[in-house]
């Protein structure tokens, strides 16, 4: 069997971007890399949406960006706009093709099946991969999205519906999210927040088609693309060994207050490639402890009060649109903290610190 200097295992969007990141900075010049991943094939299934509070390697991968944004619930609706970090979304499909084409090129990465096809021995392991079955009972963010195209233009192509509440919650949290890539195709999703026990609500075919017809008041349309997904929201704990670093959402790299990883996923592979050399000696890479507890503290909330969440989120978002972004990006200043926390029902978030 092969000896390899570094191994990925999984080859998604974390395990990819790191293979990414290492052949442009000519890492794999004279250095060998075995990606393990057991799909046939790469083709769209997923959509990454973020921010863009710093740039990234992907911007030919963007189906489009939006500066407008809008939040909706049963007591009003709330536009923001932000020039400065437009909202973007990465086409699965393109960000694989482009990768795996540069990859292509270099005789010292292989992919392999099976971690048992090589001898990974003396390699650097980056890991991406959750080991076993994750707690169900537990909160998940789940949920199943279908690109839609209709015959005539309708949506507004410069706003995005970042959160509709206007939806039934059923004793959980529950909303819709509108991404209009252009004025007659658009994705929508159905997102809950919840265990993933209940499977009454995982009706999603039934949830669109009555969104799209009752609420957006489209009757025909053409399903283009479908991807569906479950994010748990808590860190799984992860055995560390001097030869492994754990990445992506196995590596504590996904928000679990709102599910993004991303971008996330971008700053720590810059992070590995520049201390490539001294990566098990220096600190471990983590989105921040102040972030950690705030969103502990927000999903304790979430779960014992499901029923304010419409309210707290929407709350949130009168905050201007630098201190929102910055602070669901890990970005945000201790004063633009505040600013976030004092929108925030006092007793009801008190009582979870103790709890």
């Amino acid at each position: 069997m092969n000896d390899f200097d570094y191994v990925i295992i999984g080859g998604g969007c974390a395990g990819l971007s790191l293979a990414y990141k290492l052949e442009i900075s000519n890492n794999l010049k004279d250095k060998t890399l075995a990606i393990i991943e057991p799909r046939k094939q790469y083709k769209r299934d997923k959509t990454w949406s973020f921010w863009k509070v710093f740039n990234h390697n992907f911007e030919d991968c963007v189906i489009k960006s939006w500066n407008n944004f809008t939040i909706n619930t049963s007591e009003g609706s709330r536009e923001l706009i932000n020039k400065k970090f437009p909202y973007q979304s990465i086409d699965s499909g393109k960000f694989y093709e482009k990768i795996n084409l540069k990859l292509s090129k270099n005789p010292n990465v292989n992919f392999f099946k099976n971690l048992s096809e090589i001898n990974s021995e003396n390699s650097l392991i980056f890991n991406s991969v959750f080991e076993g079955e994750l707690d169900k009972s537990r909160l998940w963010q789940h949920f199943q999205g279908i690109e839609i195209e209709i015959p005539k233009d309708t949506f507004d192509d410069g706003i995005l519906n970042l959160m509709d509440f206007k939806c039934d919650q059923r004793n959980n949290v529950h909303f819709f999210y509108t991404l209009p890539f252009s004025k007659n195709k658009a994705l929508i999703e159905t997102t809950w927040l919840s265990n993933l026990n209940d499977q009454s609500l995982m009706d999603y075919d039934l949830q669109l088609e009555n969104y799209i017809k009752n609420n957006l008041g489209i009757k025909n349309y053409e399903i283009n693309f479908k991807e569906k997904g479950a994010i748990p929201l808590f860190h799984p704990s992860f055995k560390n060994d001097d030869k492994t670093i754990n990445i992506g959402s196995a590596g504590g790299l996904t928000r679990l207050s709102t599910g993004y990883t991303f971008l996330n996923i971008q700053e720590h592979t810059e992070y590995i490639v520049k201390n490539i050399n001294k990566i098990k000696k220096i600190k471990t890479f983590n989105l921040g402890k102040k972030y950690q507890f705030l969103d502990k503290v927000f999903l304790r909330v979430l779960e014992k009060h499901p029923e304010k969440m419409p309210k707290i989120f929407f709350n949130m978002f009168k905050t201007s649109s630098n201190t929102i972004i910055k602070f669901l990006s890990n970005k945000s200043n201790v004063y633009e903290d505040i600013n976030i926390i004092s929108r925030m029902p006092k007793l009801v978030f008190i009582k979870a610190l103790f709890n």
